[in-house]
This record gives C-alpha cells, sequence and structure tokens, in this order.
C-alpha cells in the first residue's frame, strides 16, 4: 500500500512533468520541431552555454517536449534523470562510449541483443576497450573476474533472446566494491514491471521503440540514471559521440505511448501465461522459458525483482534448425518480426535473424540454440493467438507423422 503524498504508476504514466494550464489547456503536449532556439542576449546564450540556467540551445541538447518526456520517464524509473535518444542503440552507444576510455574492461553477459554483441565486438573493442562475457546468471562468475580495470558491467534482464535473469541486486554490490558501475537493459520487463535503479543499478536503459511506444511506429532510446551521469551522457556521448538524437515527432509518440504502459503490459503478461503453460505441455517444444512457470529455474529471483512476468516467451522445439524456421513460417495470424512489445503477436527465429551475425560457436558460447524461438506476445484473444500455434505445429510436425496433437485442455478456437 502506497504512503498518501505517493503518486501511483498509472498516474505518472499520464501525467508527469506536464501542465495542461501551462500549455493555453492543451491535453497533449504541444510537439516541438525547432532546431534552435533565440536568446534575449548575448550574455543569457553565454550562461546557457556554460549550464548556469535552463535555457534550451539547440535541439541536439533537447526541446520542451523532449523535457516533459524525460523528466516523465526518470519519475517511472525512479531515477534523477533521463535522456532520450533516436534508438535503444542511440542510448545504449552514447551511454557505454561515456563510461569507458580506452584500456578499460567492460564485462558483459552472455546473452545480449544481437546489436549490442555487434557493438561491443566490432566497435569498442577496435577502440582498445576490453570486453569479458560472463555468465552473470552465477554472480560468483563477477566476484572472480572484476578488477580494477573493470569500469562497466552490463546485462540485460531477461536477456533476448533466452529469458536468463541476473540478479540485480547482487551484481550492484559487486560492482560498487570495485567502483565500477552497472548498467541493465530494461526494455523486456518496462518500468511497470521492473526497476533496476532501485536494485542498486547505476543506469538503465530501454529500446523505447519497444514497450515503451507499444504500436510499431516510432524508434526511440531511453537512459537514465544520476544527474551527473546524464548530463555527461547527454553532453558527451549523445551530443559528441553519436548524434542520437530523437525528433519531436517521435516524442509526442511515446508520450502517447506511455499513457496506455500499464494496461498494456497487464494483457501482455496474462496473454504470454497462458501461451507459456501451452507451449509448456506440447510434446514439440523441448524447453519453455517463461518466468511464469512453476518449472521456470529462476522463478524466485523472478518473484524478487519483477512485479509479473512480462510478455516475451523463449522456447526450444523438438526439431532440426530447419523445422523450426518451417514452425515460424506455417503462423498466419503471428507475424515474423524482429522487434517486440507491439499490439501484434510477433516472432522470430534468432539464430537466422536477430543474431545472425553469431557464428556457430558464438551461438554455442551466448547460450542461443539453433531451435530456439522468441515469441512476442501481443495483445490479440489469447484463444486465437494459441490456435495459431496450433495449426503451425500441425502443419510442420503433425501432418507428417500422422499424430494427433492435443491441446491439453486450453481453449483453441476453430
Amino acid at each position: 500500500m502506497k504512503s498518501p503524498h505517493e503518486t501511483h504508476f498509472a498516474t505518472l504514466a499520464i501525467h508527469a512533468a506536464y501542465d495542461a494550464k501551462q500549455n493555453q489547456g492543451a491535453l497533449t503536449p504541444p510537439i516541438h520541431v525547432s532546431s534552435t532556439y533565440a536568446f534575449d542576449t548575448v550574455e543569457q546564450g553565454g550562461a546557457a552555454f556554460q549550464g548556469e540556467n535552463d535555457r534550451f540551445i539547440y535541439a541536439r541538447l533537447g526541446s520542451p517536449s523532449q523535457q516533459i518526456l524525460e523528466q516523465r520517464l526518470a519519475q517511472l524509473e525512479q531515477a534523477e534523470a533521463a535522456l532520450a535518444t533516436a534508438s535503444g542503440m542511440g542510448a545504449i552507444t552514447a551511454t557505454m562510449w561515456s563510461m569507458v576510455k580506452p584500456g578499460d574492461e567492460i564485462i558483459a553477459d552472455l546473452s545480449l541483443y544481437g546489436c549490442t554483441f555487434s557493438f561491443l565486438e566490432h566497435g569498442l573493442k577496435s577502440f582498445g576497450i576490453k570486453i569479458t562475457y560472463l555468465n552473470l546468471s552465477d554472480p560468483q562468475n563477477l566476484v572472480d573476474h572484476i578488477s580494477d580495470q573493470t569500469k562497466l558491467v552490463y546485462s540485460e534482464t531477461p536477456s533476448n533472446p533466452n529469458m536468463r535473469l541476473i540478479d540485480i541486486e547482487a551484481l550492484s554490490l559487486i560492482c560498487h566494491q570495485h567502483d565500477c558501475k552497472l548498467m541493465i537493459d530494461n526494455t523486456y520487463c518496462t518500468p511497470y514491471l521492473q526497476n533496476p535503479l532501485t536494485l542498486g543499478a547505476d543506469l538503465v536503459v530501454h529500446s523505447a521503440t519497444k514497450y515503451l511506444g507499444g504500436h510499431g511506429d516510432l524508434i526511440a532510446g531511453i537512459v537514465a540514471g544520476s544527474h551527473a551521469d546524464i548530463d555527461h551522457i547527454r553532453m558527451f556521448g549523445l551530443k559528441d559521440m553519436t548524434g542520437a538524437v530523437i525528433s519531436g515527432f517521435d516524442v509526442s509518440l511515446l508520450l502517447r505511448g506511455l499513457k496506455t504502459l500499464h494496461v498494456r503490459m497487464d494483457r501482455h503478461c496474462e496473454n504470454a501465461q497462458k501461451v507459456a503453460e501451452y507451449l509448456n505441455q506440447s510434446t514439440h517444444v523441448k524447453h519453455t522459458f517463461y518466468p511464469g512457470l512453476e518449472n521456470f529455474p529462476q522463478k524466485n529471483l523472478a518473484a524478487k525483482q519483477m512485479r509479473d512476468t512480462g510478455g516475451m516467451i523463449a522456447f526450444e522445439l523438438n526439431a532440426s534448425r530447419e523445422q523450426s524456421a518451417q514452425f515460424v513460417n506455417s503462423l498466419k495470424m503471428i507475424l515474423c518480426a524482429v522487434s517486440l512489445g507491439d499490439a501484434e503477436t510477433l516472432i522470430q527465429h534468432p539464430a537466422s535473424m536477430t543474431h545472425s551475425t553469431y557464428t556457430e560457436e558464438e551461438l554455442l558460447a551466448h547460450l542461443i540454440s539453433p531451435t530456439l524461438i522468441r515469441l512476442s506476445v501481443g495483445l490479440e484473444h489469447i484463444d486465437d493467438i494459441i490456435a495459431d500455434i496450433h495449426q503451425a505445429f500441425e502443419s510442420v510436425f503433425d501432418a507428417a507423422s500422422g499424430n494427433c496433437f492435443s491441446d491439453n485442455g486450453l481453449a483453441i478456437s476453430a
């Protein structure tokens, strides 16, 4: 139960950092598209460049509507400050460029979004940054490898694409004993389900393209943390290194998406739980990875740091790599696409798609099975989602074998 002075998440997602009365009564924050901002005097402009006033200078550094978005997201993530960027990778790269220099080390978890892995391998490594990959699901691995050279520890939780969790609080304690920052990608959970900063993380990033936007119509990223870190990332990683500046139109779309985040996430979680239970009983599925299942190996950790179990599922098929791709190709309503968090249910085969830059050896080393399927469960009626999966199983497996597939008592529409 919240104390009387605390405002609930749903209310903050709709109202935080904006007062319609101060904007001629406009219910929706105006879109600011100006690239530059005028000053009354040279002296006022000079003071702005020195950080001595809060005047806007140039859109690469922010705008009035972007400021509303950033302040709202900071409140949702329980952070001091936040920065919006042009993409999730814009947030990740601007942050990492700001936190390390040649000779430093980044320790990253084994399982990462494919483009994050590529940036570490082909970007930072070539600039003299040491990159070490560890299974961070076991905090002892970090204890055994962290050193004075380590300046940043990075992980997703749950991880993309195999749904492994890391103990944020345990890793944060280890990092802070070594004057090292912990950076968590919170895209899968959103601030509605998990707040890494309250568990000890120093920085949290999102691909806002996903659940925060929620409608597949924008590309954006978010990083949140302390005032000092966010100011540094804005003025160095964003302004000077990446230029990953979010547009005024995407700011507006993202503010719109946030208003329904809590409602959408509740339905994503509800649908995903039912789909996971269905998959978990199928003879065609070798393993189903979803924090809401009783047999999920990190169920206790999920209960400790997540408010609900999310809309993402990973599962391995009892099949060949080719049959796994054929299963995806046999779906009719569920769309084969590489994003997630949209109203539509989306599915992809990581080994062939998002993680196709990995060699076969890298796939195995980073715990990505060639038969792994990633499923972003959408907002359609649950019977229709399960019915589509059912017919795809029949198409690939049962038609060839002559076996009868059982729905295990779960409702399936005709």
